[in-house]
C-alpha cells in the first residue's frame, strides 16, 4: 500500500479508498469498500480494472514495453528459448543449467499423449475447424489424465502444467494431421521443442521430414513471443473459469476458446484472408484509399494494437524473423510479395505514420508461417500452443493464495418488478 488515499465523494458522503502502488505501473484505487456502500463501479470491457494481482508480465503499452519475471521480450526472443522462457513464467526467475535440463527432461517424458485419445479425434468431421478440435481435445485431457487433478495439491498442480506444455504441440500437430487425412505423428523427443512440433506436422511414416534449422528457431522464437501477454481476454477467461475450481485442462481449454475470436487470436489468420481479398499488388492503391476512407469498411489487419500505442516491442524481432526465414527459404509467393509492399506503404505513408499503425506481432507472424507451410486455420492453434505456459502461469499464481470465485457487477437497466400476466391478458 501507497500511504496514499483516493477520496470518493457520493452527494453528502465521502470515502477514503486505499491506493495501491505496484513495483512498475499506474497505482491502483482499492473500490472493495464501494459495495459495502451500496454501490458499484462501472467499467465495461474492464479497461480500468485491475482485478487480480500478478508478478509474471508487465506492460507499458505507451512505451512499447512487454517484460516477462522483469526481462525485456526483445532480449529473450534473442538470448533465451520457449522452454526456458516457460520456466521464466512458472517459476519467476531463469533457471541455471541444471534447472533448465531437468525442466526440459521432464517436458520432453511428457510429450506423448494416451493412445485412446487418437479415437477421439475422430469423431469430429474432417473438415472441423482445428481450433474447435482444440477445444474439445484439451478440455477432455481430464478424463485421461485424471490420477493429478486436486487443484489443492501443489504437485498435482506442478504436474498438470508440464503435461499441459508438454503435449500442445502433439495435440496441434494431431488436429493438422486430421484435417489433413494424414496418419498422426509420434514425437521425438531427441529434438527440440519447436523442431519435435514441425516433425509431427510434416513427416510422414513413408517420407521423413528434415527440419530447417532456421525455421525450428523462427518457430521457438513465434512461441516466445506469445508465451504471455499480461490480463487479455484469454488469460482473464483462464483466472475466470481457474477461480470456480475447476480443472487445470478445462480452464486452459476455456482460454482457447476464448483466443479463438477473430479480435484476439484470430489477427494473424485475418492478415492472410485481408491479403487474400486484395489480390495482388496491381490492387494495392486501390486498397490503400478504401482504408483511409472514412466512409468506407475496408479494414487493416496486423497493423497497430489496441495495447501499445506506439510499437509492439515482439514486431521488431518477428520481422527479423521474418526477413530470416523468408531468405532462407527462396520463396517467391505472390501473395508474401503483396504483404512486404504492404509494409513498405505503411512504414513511409505519412497516413499510417501519423497513426502509429506499425506492422504488429500477427502481421509478421502470419507471414512466417505461411513461408513455412502451415495452413492459415492453423494459426490460431499454434498462438495457443505458444500462450499454454502463459496461461497455466497465471492459473498456478491464483491457486498459489487464497482467492474468490470471480463475480462481475452490472448496471442494471431492465424492467422493474412487474407481476405475470397471464396469457388470455396480454
Amino acid at each position: 500500500m501507497s500511504g496514499k488515499k483516493a477520496t470518493l465523494t457520493i452527494g453528502d458522503k465521502s470515502l477514503d479508498l486505499p491506493v495501491l502502488s505496484g513495483t512498475m505501473g499506474p497505482d491502483v484505487i482499492d473500490v472493495k469498500d464501494v459495495l459495502s456502500n451500496g454501490y458499484f463501479t462501472y467499467d465495461p470491457g474492464f479497461m480500468a480494472t485491475s482485478a487480480c494481482e500478478s508478478k509474471i508480465t508487465f506492460i507499458d503499452g505507451d512505451k512499447g514495453i512487454l517484460l516477462h519475471g522483469g526481462y525485456p521480450i526483445e532480449q529473450l526472443a534473442e538470448k533465451s528459448d520457449y522452454l526456458e522462457t516457460c520456466y521464466l513464467l512458472l517459476n519467476g526467475e531463469l533457471p541455471n543449467a541444471a534447472q533448465k535440463e531437468d525442466f526440459v527432461g521432464r517436458v520432453m517424458n511428457h510429450t506423448m499423449v494416451h493412445e485412446q485419445l487418437q479415437f477421439f479425434y475422430r469423431g469430429f468431421r474432417r473438415d472441423a475447424h482445428p481450433m474447435a478440435v482444440m477445444c474439445g481435445v484439451v478440455g477432455a485431457l481430464s478424463a485421461f489424465y485424471h490420477d493429478n487433478l486436486d487443484i489443492n495439491d501443489a504437485e498435482h498442480r506442478r504436474i498438470a502444467a508440464i503435461r499441459l506444455i508438454a503435449k500442445m504441440p502433439t495435440m496441434a500437430a494431431m488436429s493438422y494431421k486430421y484435417s489433413a487425412g494424414q496418419p498422426f505423428m509420434y514425437p521425438r523427443n531427441d529434438l527440440g521443442y519447436a523442431e519435435n512440433f514441425l516433425h509431427m506436422m510434416f513427416a510422414t511414416p513413408c517420407a521423413d521430414y528434415k527440419v530447417n534449422p532456421i525455421v525450428a528457431k523462427a518457430m521457438d522464437r513465434i512461441f516466445v513471443l506469445h508465451a504471455d501477454h499480461e490480463q487479455n481476454a484469454s488469460t482473464s477467461t483462464v483466472r475466470l473459469t481457474g477461480s470456480t475450481g475447476a480443472n487445470p485442462y478445462a480452464c486452459i481449454a476455456a482460454g482457447i476458446a476464448a483466443l479463438w475470436g477473430p479480435s484476439h487470436g484470430g489477427a494473424n489468420e485475418a492478415v492472410l484472408k485481408m491479403l487474400d481479398e486484395i489480390g495482388d499488388v496491381s490492387k494495392l492503391d486501390d486498397f490503400i484509399e478504401r482504408v483511409k476512407d472514412k466512409n468506407d469498411s475496408t479494414k487493416l489487419m496486423g497493423f497497430g494494437h489496441r495495447v501499445y500505442k506506439n510499437f509492439d516491442p515482439r514486431a521488431k524481432v518477428m520481422k527479423q524473423t521474418c526477413d530470416e526465414v523468408l531468405t532462407a527459404l527462396g520463396i517467391h509467393d505472390p501473395q508474401l510479395e503483396l504483404a512486404m509492399k504492404l509494409e513498405e506503404i505503411a512504414l513511409s505513408d505519412e497516413y499510417f505514420v501519423s497513426r502509429k499503425l506499425y506492422p504488429n506481432v500477427d502481421f509478421y507472424s502470419g507471414i512466417i508461417l505461411k513461408a513455412i507451410g502451415i495452413p492459415t486455420s492453423m494459426f490460431t492453434v499454434i498462438f495457443a500452443l505458444g500462450r499454454t505456459p502463459g496461461w497455466i502461469a497465471h492459473w498456478l499464481e491464483m491457486h498459489s493464495a487464497p482467492y474468490k470465485i470471480s463475480r462481475p457487477r452490472q448496471l442494471y437497466t431492465g424492467p422493474v418488478q412487474r407481476d405475470f400476466v397471464p396469457m388470455d391478458k396480454r
